[in-house]
């Protein structure tokens, strides 16, 4: 077995959709034969339901949600109570021996308070020994995006950069599963490779911007942080992820 872990973020319609998340896990599972996995998951449209039952607006800063502490009970309900113990309930069915877990768990993360989204925070790795525990005992960790300031005030975590805090936490790498193949350039053609100058090139020219330009910070973070390349993929077709690991071109990836 490689030792190096996996580390896979997921989100969007993947989440709403057991056909297409339980085949993606299947393909986890035949993975997970070669390498330590971990999962980190999102569930934006989730969230908004959610908010829209409880009355609440959703709002959005540069793709990223902004969470009034008054929010936070319904975005942590959703995202560590209703969306990960889902993809616990569907990771077991493929044999993948989850465990449910926020950011916060083990002191895994620390957290950097965005005041400007309101109760968000920027996760950063801090301990690895829960993860690497239930890695070296065969467990799957699923994380939800969520953690916790200094005075235990619940934070909302933008999942793909939790996603880039866990794979730089374990020395992994890192695919941000996304609803699109990949980076999309101006044509909306699939980019095959970017690195840190041209995909600044793309956000000047505002063709990467919203929700894809916090996934392609991410992912450039975690490439500059670990000396190895990102990829960012859809998740449509999961053997894809086969395929990359057996070093073929998979999406964009992302180079330091």
């Amino acid at each position: 077995m490689n030792n190096t872990p996996l580390v896979l973020k997921m989100g969007g319609r993947l989440l709403q959709d057991d056909a297409a998340l339980d085949a993606l896990l299947a393909v986890c599972a035949e993975l997970k034969q070669h390498y330590p996995l971990v999962l980190v998951h999102g569930g934006g449209e989730q969230v908004d339901q959610w908010l829209a039952k409880f009355g609440f607006a959703t709002e959005k800063l540069d793709g990223q949600r902004i969470s009034p502490p008054e929010q936070m009970p319904v975005i942590a309900g959703a995202l560590a109570g209703a969306v990960n113990a889902h993809l616990v309930a569907r990771a077991s069915l493929q044999g993948l021996n989850p465990v449910g877990l926020t950011l916060a768990a083990g002191n895994s993360c620390r957290f950097e308070l965005n005041s400007q989204l309101g109760a968000v925070g920027v996760a950063k790795p801090q301990d690895a020994r829960l993860l690497q525990s239930l890695l070296a005992d065969g467990f799957t960790p699923v994380f939800s995006s969520i953690g916790h300031g200094a005075q235990a005030q619940l934070l909302n975590v933008n999942a793909d950069l939790a996603a880039a805090a866990i794979c730089q936490l374990v020395q992994g790498q890192l695919v941000l599963l996304t609803d699109v193949p990949g980076i999309l350039d101006g044509e909306g053609q699939l980019i095959t490779e970017l690195n840190a100058a041209q995909a600044e090139q793309l956000v000047q020219k505002g063709i990467i911007k919203g929700g894809m330009k916090v996934k392609l910070d991410a992912a450039l973070d975690t490439a500059q942080a670990l000396r190895r390349s990102i990829t960012v993929a859809g998740w449509q077709h999961p053997q894809d992820l086969l395929n990359l690991m057996r070093q073929q071109a998979v999406g964009t990836r992302i180079v330091c």
